[in-house]
């Protein structure tokens, strides 16, 4: 990318590209090339701007001001009098909506509120995500030359374990454990694969990365095929995601014509490559196993472990499997050293996690935080409070297959350890708020219903356990529950968790789980006396 007085970013997201984005596009060009400042002033799409109801945005650098929702017919006066007088278009800065990441660093942890800190976002809507040399302006690559210039397959390993890093797909395995173990395995070939399936409810945090900084993703998979060993890659992305595979083939593409693929990286002799597989549209497909049944051309059904992927994975190889927030955050680590990383989040869960806020809040969209941040800072600062300030009553995380927590748990700081500690999980990053007015059989009711569609079939636990719980919490619902029904909700519950074959029956328990144990008055109320506190359901059977 040339140097430029100013520079214009359009959110090109595929929401905004829906509400208009590349019309805006395009007028801006044409304004710009009008006016005599193309040389002065660059237009570049990135992806998305991390913020929702105010598509398409527009961002202007170096003043970092923020317009939006734009629209073609805006766009004159933008540059009228942002680009060519310099001063900010007040009847467009009206009308946009702050973006996250604007509250200064808080370093004093007690008695304050912590700010956004980017790493995996670091680069998400600041440069041209199908411009490799704009990535490397960025820092981009620097650290694959470090990896394999001054650094053994063991010395990252190494880095990574110490780091701390572990893996933000809800399991919050460590990552450096998950490579040694591949590395140390007497097996070849050896794979990496990147799990792009993200099909969790309410959860667009890898599509952000994906489309706003996709060579991040091919400079980690390649650190990562060196540390241990493999000489090859796949991307399993979710197939309604079609603006992030054209940015991640471009990238691919790219980086092989750089000779950051391919043989010889860096004259290190470390050769490894790339490919993408478009998944179709299963959840299952989401469990790493299932992955690797998909990619191999089979159903995608998970198998049984052990064995496990590090062991005996893609066609039986050792095989890495990482999201795409894990790998994002290896560069950084490489770059900067493990102790850096360290610096921000929680001692046993450190950096940061990137979270989706959805539901009853005045602000919805996306974040990057340190670890350890509560629900309460999240409600207050990134969601600007409850929409008409309602009371917070819980919020479910991580997506379908998270837990539902409830306000006596809002000040709990959100890290693997301290959500364990407390019963409930972190999942992939997913929060819906929900305020007073939800119905916790209705919002379980939705759950299983999802859950019972998207079950592969494979073991009856799950298939046959989660239609059950899906009958009884709609006559829950429908006020035509007895007692005996919540007894065997219960056993369902353990049946589900303890025999279920994999991840998507065991976490179908989870919501069902979670309301018995925080809101079992209300479920009860259901049955008893055959209404619903909050008025969500219909009651029919009364």
């Amino acid at each position: 990318m040339k140097f430029v007085r100013s520079l214009v970013l359009v959110s090109s997201d595929p929401d905004s590209l829906a509400r208009g984005a590349q019309e805006v596009h395009e007028r801006l060009q044409r304004e710009i090339q009008s006016a005599g400042l193309q040389e002065e002033v660059a237009v570049v799409p990135v992806g998305d701007l991390g913020r929702h109801g105010a598509a398409p945005l527009i961002v202007v650098y170096p003043e970092a001001t923020i317009y939006g929702p734009v629209t073609p017919d805006d766009v004159p006066l933008l540059v009228e009098e942002h680009l060519r007088k310099g001063r900010i278009a007040v009847g467009l800065r009206a009308s946009a909506r702050e973006l996250s990441g604007r509250i200064a660093w808080l370093s004093a942890r007690r008695g304050t509120l912590p700010a956004e800190q980017r790493i995996v976002l670091a680069r998400a809507g600041l440069i041209d995500p199908e411009d490799i040399e704009d990535y490397i302006l960025h820092d981009g690559y620097e650290a694959l030359g470090k990896a394999l210039t001054q650094m053994t397959p063991v010395d990252v390993i190494n880095a990574i374990g110490k780091s701390g890093l572990r893996g933000r797909g809800g399991a919050g395995f460590p990552t450096g454990m998950k490579w040694r173990f591949v590395s140390q395995t007497d097996s070849y070939p050896k794979y990496v694969i990147c799990n792009a399936d993200e099909s969790e409810p309410g959860t667009f945090k890898d599509r952000l990365i994906l489309e706003g900084d996709p060579h991040s993703i091919v400079e980690a998979m390649t650190i990562a095929g060196y540390a241990v060993g493999a000489s090859e890659g796949y991307i399993y992305v979710r197939g309604e995601y079609v603006l992030a595979q054209e940015r991640l083939d471009k990238a691919i593409d790219q980086a092989r014509q750089m000779g950051f693929l391919g043989e010889d990286i860096f004259g290190s002799g470390f050769n490894f490559d790339i490919h993408i597989h478009t998944g179709a549209g299963a959840y299952i497909c989401g469990e790493e196993t299932a992955l690797i049944e998909s990619i191999e051309g089979k159903r995608g059904e998970p198998r049984a472990r052990p064995p496990y992927p590090t062991t005996h994975g893609l066609w039986g190889k050792p095989t890495v499997v990482n999201n795409v927030e894990t790998l994002a955050n290896v560069p950084p680590i490489v770059r900067n050293g493990a102790s850096w990383f360290r610096r921000f989040g929680t001692s046993n869960s450190p950096g940061t996690k990137v979270y989706t806020i959805l539901g009853n809040v005045n602000v919805t969209g996306l974040v990057e935080v340190p670890m350890g941040i509560t629900l309460r800072e999240v409600i207050a600062i990134y969601g600007k409070g409850m929409k008409d300030g309602a009371t917070f009553k819980l919020a479910q995380t991580g997506g379908s297959s998270g837990s539902i927590v409830p306000s006596s748990l809002q000040d709990t700081p959100m890290d693997f350890d301290s959500f364990a500690r407390a019963g409930v999980s972190l999942g992939s990053g997913a929060l819906l708020i929900c305020n007073e007015d939800t119905c916790v059989v209705d919002l379980v009711k939705v759950l299983l219903n999802f859950f019972r569609r998207e079950s592969c079939g494979k073991c009856t636990p799950c298939r046959v356990g989660t239609e059950r719980a899906h009958q009884i919490l709609t006559s829950l619902s429908e006020g035509t529950a007895e007692l005996s029904d919540l007894r065997d909700l219960e056993t369902l519950v353990d049946g589900l968790s303890q025999l279920s074959h994999c991840g998507l029956g065991q976490t179908a328990a989870v919501p069902i789980r979670d309301i018995f144990k925080h809101f079992r008055a209300e479920v009860e109320a259901h049955v008893r006396l055959k209404i619903c506190p909050t008025g969500a359901c219909s009651m029919s059977g009364r």
